[in-house]
């Protein structure tokens, strides 16, 4: 990461911090990278318990903000040739997922429903600001969920990669590449969200799937060999043998067990 993008982020961490009821500013793994990379941005989760300064107000602290854009939630502008994302969370919401996610069968729902990304993002950004204990206290939580929330959700997960592979069949059956197309991108999905359960990891921004999944403790023997076969844009990968290949997938992950 580049001094002068980092500066940048703690100046805009500085002023963020100054307003009342921000609890934690952390900085997402997107701004890591190569700056000329297409996905690069400087992207801030800014977690408040109190409401936001109005979108003036915060765009004159930002400095220099060219191309400014509130959304709901959400801030969005250049400093110089940099493109900065800042998104607002209530911790109240944060709270309620984390103690749903820690709490009865019944409230995993919500959980499943929002997906894990949200928790991941607290758990692996990097720590700009955090005012009192709050973000070291939600990340001890989701560092202890236990068996009952990764196996409910590998349950959810396994089910829709059993129900996307039957969507390929049924495409490979009526000769639909639309169809089959949809649900290969569903099916792979799925899969993956089922290995970071029996991984105990939450699911990272999808540009990162792939590396992560791959780099998985716990995988189905041959796996990358599978995925990538999978994946491979052929004429000899018809939908018949790709079909094959994510039924082998498939029951590799279902044979998983953890302890």
């Amino acid at each position: 990461m580049k001094r002068k993008t980092l500066d940048l982020a703690d100046q805009i961490a500085k002023v963020i911090s100054s307003w009342d009821g921000i609890e934690a500013i952390t900085l997402n793994e997107a701004a890591l990278g190569d700056t000329l990379a297409p996905h690069f941005a400087l992207t801030l989760d800014v977690y408040h318990a109190l409401p936001l300064p109005d979108p003036e107000t915060r765009r004159a602290g930002y400095g220099k903000a060219d191309v400014y854009e509130a959304a709901l939630n959400k801030d969005r502008f250049f400093s110089g040739d940099i493109p900065v994302h800042i998104e607002f969370k209530g911790t109240a919401k944060i709270e309620k997922l984390v103690s749903a996610a820690s709490g009865k069968k019944e409230t995993l729902r919500s959980v499943v429903d929002a997906g894990t990304y949200g928790f991941y993002r607290v758990v692996e950004s990097r720590v700009l600001f955090s005012r009192g204990e709050w973000l070291s206290s939600v990340r001890k939580t989701l560092s202890t969920l236990g068996l009952d929330f990764w196996g409910e959700l590998r349950d959810v997960y396994e089910a829709k990669m059993e129900h996307f592979l039957s969507d390929l069949g049924a495409a490979l059956l009526s000769d639909d590449n639309f169809y089959f197309l949809i649900s290969s991108a569903e099916f792979i999905k799925s899969a993956a969200l089922t290995l970071f359960c029996i991984n105990r990891r939450f699911e990272p921004s999808h540009r990162f799937y792939y590396d992560q999944v791959c780099a998985l403790p716990v995988l189905p023997d041959s796996f990358d060999a599978q995925i990538e076969t999978f994946l491979r844009p052929s004429a000899e990968m018809t939908m018949e043998r790709k079909y094959g290949v994510a039924g082998i997938i498939a029951r590799g992950i279902i044979a998983l067990r953890w302890e």
